[in-house]
């Protein structure tokens, strides 16, 4: 899937602005698509769409399933217009703050509140063609959906994800276990499922519209799973785990790199990929396939974030407390891809190919001709052959970024302690530029003016924001995925600044 030449921004929903907490696919969700058409934008890239939760400081990257959607996402405004809330029930759920920062563990919570009463409203009033829809979705989506929402009715009850310590009957998933939880847990099920319905009926109202305007989604996929997830307790077997104890025998993560010097232990369990003939085992293929064929039903474009773990994976020992002591261990490489297109054909993917990605991950992705991705924050160690630097590219069939959400803002980045003086004079005279100001267009310029194909820049950059706006720090476990935009910070005079840069370098979309 060759890109064509045009550029677009990285926002994640919850960084929208609006009066419900966080960012939904409400008003703002469709005003910020009107931004990207106005400016010239081709792209929105979103982080990870499935369920957050305190337990895991609300990463997108950390999830209780891989299938599932976010119901924070869900547009209270747009309940409101189905009648499943009221208006005074709306106006409850208000936050009204035009902070920068969102309270997730407050919108959590109320967000819970609203659906249990939206939910409770659509089953009171039994409309018919509701009715269908409603069973119609859950019928499409059984293969996860009922796992999923059992799943997150037992952790409630239990006041717990770890399901090993859960009832063995039912931990062990035995069938009269699972009918006998379901009926028990019906109510909480439902609303679940509710939930599930909505987000899923909202996205694609909100996708057909960036469509209609031209432009596309690109979506995100995590190598991982956790193992305190429905996936893991509903498919142990696609998992290196301890047959007596349930528990994974070794963990993920990566070796030391740019970001953490003792690397980072991310614990997820690791795939049970290959027999001992070293063929892909058929339980762990048929997920990954369902996983990828769900997800591109909600995208454009679909980012895989750790693509170096098909070639290679780091495998942890459990009782490592870090990443150190790891060792790389094969990945399914060539034959999960001509796996994948056998079902699904030609896919619209995105390896993300950052860290120490070895000659043979290269190979890989140029065998798939995926694009790959250019970072320009990593460029500029002094080295004149880093293949980050602009005149380094060798193929447009790559994404280039001013930096990632797992980066410092790019002005963060230039004018605080990261960048060393040295550094500094070395990025300007890179760029031929005579002074410090406005560094954040300087360097949105230079990715936009390289040959790679598609040019993405979080949206702090097109706002010249400071350090204080990062949506993440690696190795950092609160504070991050918060931050969010105020309403009318992104004025008409910076979209229009932005498509003048889109239209000088030809990433216009084509009329």
């Amino acid at each position: 899937m060759i890109l064509k030449r045009n550029s677009g921004l990285l926002l994640h929903i919850t960084s929208l602005p609006g009066q419900y907490g966080c960012g939904t696919l409400g008003r703002e969700a469709a005003a910020f698509i009107d931004f990207l058409a106005a400016s010239g934008q081709s792209y929105w890239q979103v982080l990870p769409l499935g369920p957050v939760c305190p337990h895991w400081h609300f990463s997108p990257y950390s999830s209780p399933s891989a299938f599932a959607g976010n119901e924070l996402l869900i547009d209270p405004e747009k309940m409101h217009a189905r009648g499943w809330i009221d208006a005074e029930e709306l106006r409850a759920s208000e936050d009204g703050r035009l902070h920068d920062f969102a309270d997730l563990e407050k919108t959590a919570s109320q967000k819970a509140i609203l659906l249990k009463k939206a939910a409770q409203s659509f089953s009171l009033r039994q409309k018919a063609d509701e009715k269908k829809e409603f069973e119609c979705f859950c019928h499409d989506q059984r293969h996860w959906l009922d796992d999923y929402t059992l799943f997150r009715s037992l952790a409630d009850h239990f006041n717990t994800f770890q399901w090993t310590v859960w009832p063995e009957d039912i931990a062990r998933r035995q069938p009269d276990a699972l009918g006998r939880w379901k009926q028990k847990l019906a109510e909480s099920v439902f609303i679940r499922q509710f939930g599930q319905f909505e987000f899923f009926r909202q996205w694609q109202e909100m996708k057909k519209y960036a469509n209609r305007r031209g432009v596309q989604i690109i979506g995100d996929i995590p190598f991982y799973v956790n193992f305190e997830s429905a996936d893991a307790w509903a498919h142990p077997e696609i998992f290196q785990l301890d047959q007596g104890s349930g528990l994974p025998l070794a963990v993920a993560g990566v070796p030391p790199d740019y970001f953490s010097q003792s690397g980072q232990r991310w614990g997820n369990p690791l795939y049970d990929w290959q027999d001992q003939q070293r063929n892909l085992k058929g339980p762990t293929m048929d997920w990954w396939t369902a996983r990828i064929s769900h997800l591109l039903q909600l995208v454009d474009r679909l980012r895989i974030d750790h693509f170096r773990g098909f070639e290679t994976y780091w495998s942890i020992p459990t009782e490592e407390s870090t990443a150190i002591k790891g060792s790389w261990r094969p990945g399914p490489g060539m034959a999960f891809f001509n796996a994948l297109e056998d079902t699904l054909g030609t896919l619209p993917l995105i390896a993300e190919d950052l860290g120490e990605i070895t000659p043979a991950v290269e190979a890989l992705r140029e065998r798939l001709e995926l694009p790959g991705m250019k970072i320009l924050q990593f460029a500029f160690d002094g080295k004149g052959n880093n293949p980050y630097l602009p005149h380094n590219f060798t193929s447009p069939n790559c994404l280039v970024y001013t930096g990632t959400h797992d980066n410092n803002t790019s002005n963060g980045w230039f004018y605080g302690q990261e960048t060393s003086a040295q550094a500094k004079d070395y990025i300007l005279d890179y760029m031929n530029v005579n002074h410090r100001d406005e560094f954040h267009w300087q360097f949105i310029r230079l990715a936009m003016q390289s040959i790679a194909g598609l040019a993405i820049f979080p949206v702090q950059d097109i706002l010249g924001y400071g350090e204080r706006f990062r949506m993440n720090t690696p190795g950092r476990s609160s504070g991050n995925w918060n931050w969010k935009l105020t309403p009318e910070a992104l004025t008409p005079e910076i979209g229009q600044r932005l498509r003048q840069l889109t239209q000088l370098y030809n990433r216009l979309p084509i009329e």
